[in-house]
């Protein structure tokens, strides 16, 4: 899109995502984009870097950035984590806090809480009661622990509330209308035709890392990383995403590889046909499982899986 050939009344801005771990936040932006940007599993922070979700409409573009979930660091990667996501609510136009109405608030929800009424600097901040569809609510909670975050202080900006599901979609027609009433007046900030500026080769060792994680579940998954080394493109087209799955110590590497290599292959299957029905074209997956002795502590092995620190 051509900024100079922008329509009068354009809008684009950038929305924050933010909260505790395991709210959907993810699962949200996906949804809002229409495709997938992000990857999903039930175990915590998941998402490691902050990631651009891009939607485009007749009327606007509005730039979603999907962040970490907040948790207690025990590496610095967990550090670096929570340091991104608390700063991809600076010049944000809008921000957008996802609360889990499914549960009750825990005492990460309630660091945010009080982060946002300190920061509050007269930025819209939107409180999404996600996952409003399950069958026991904790909206009356979520609010109670707002109210006692904000006593005493008086934030700039009064936050809205909406209830919506990111899994059914109820509600985020409204968000999407919320938002586009509060971003500027500006011409887009990307083209037209992307979804996303996330590297190719972080997204895709992030899909690998995926169906680690929906496997492994507890076992292994913060100390399992995966790095996209190469990916070589085939006359034929079909693309060879040679890939390393780190983990940190040697005992770990025969949970990831699995009895006979059951493990690892169903891992390369299943990126294998994700990235295919993606990308659209064969993928092959080469993946290799090597020792990194503390790499959720060793700056350089960090900056490999493309950690901006």
């Amino acid at each position: 899109m051509d900024p100079s050939a922008t329509a009068a009344g354009f809008r684009s801005g950038i929305v924050a995502v933010i909260g505790r771990a395991n709210v959907g936040k993810s699962t949200l932006v996906n949804a809002l984009v229409g495709e997938k940007i992000s990857i999903v599993s039930p175990v915590a922070q998941t998402t490691r870097h902050r990631i651009r979700g891009i939607l485009n409409l007749p009327a606007g573009q509005v730039v979603f950035i999907d962040t970490p979930g907040i948790l207690k660091a025990e590496s610095d990667l967990g550090e670096w984590m929570n340091r991104s996501a608390r700063q991809a609510a600076e010049g944000a136009d809008v921000i957008v806090l996802v609360t889990d109405a499914s549960a009750s608030p825990r005492p990460e929800d309630e660091g945010w809480f009080r982060r946002m009424v300190r920061a509050n600097d007269g930025v819209p901040l939107i409180i999404a009661l996600n996952k409003c569809d399950a069958s026991r609510r904790h909206e009356a909670d979520i609010r109670a622990a707002w109210n006692a975050a904000a006593a005493g202080r008086e934030p700039a900006t009064a936050p809205e509330w909406l209830r919506l599901s990111a899994v059914t979609g109820e509600g985020l027609p409204e968000l999407v209308s919320r938002i586009m009433e509060r971003i500027p007046e500006h011409p887009p900030l990307f083209p037209d035709d992307i979804l996303t500026d996330f590297p190719r080769k972080l997204f895709m060792a992030d899909i690998v890392r995926e169906k680690l994680f929906l496997r492994l579940k507890s076992e292994l998954p913060h100390r399992v990383a995966c790095h996209v080394v190469e990916v070589m493109d085939a006359p034929d087209g079909t693309w060879t995403v040679t890939a390393e799955i780190w983990v940190e110590r040697a005992s770990q590497k025969g949970i990831v590889i699995g009895d006979k290599g059951r493990m690892l292959r169903a891992i390369r299957r299943a990126s294998e046909a994700e990235l295919s029905a993606i990308y659209e074209r064969p993928v092959r997956v080469l993946l290799h499982v090597t020792v990194k002795d503390k790499w959720t502590r060793n700056y350089w092995h960090l900056k490999t899986l493309g950690m901006d620190l």
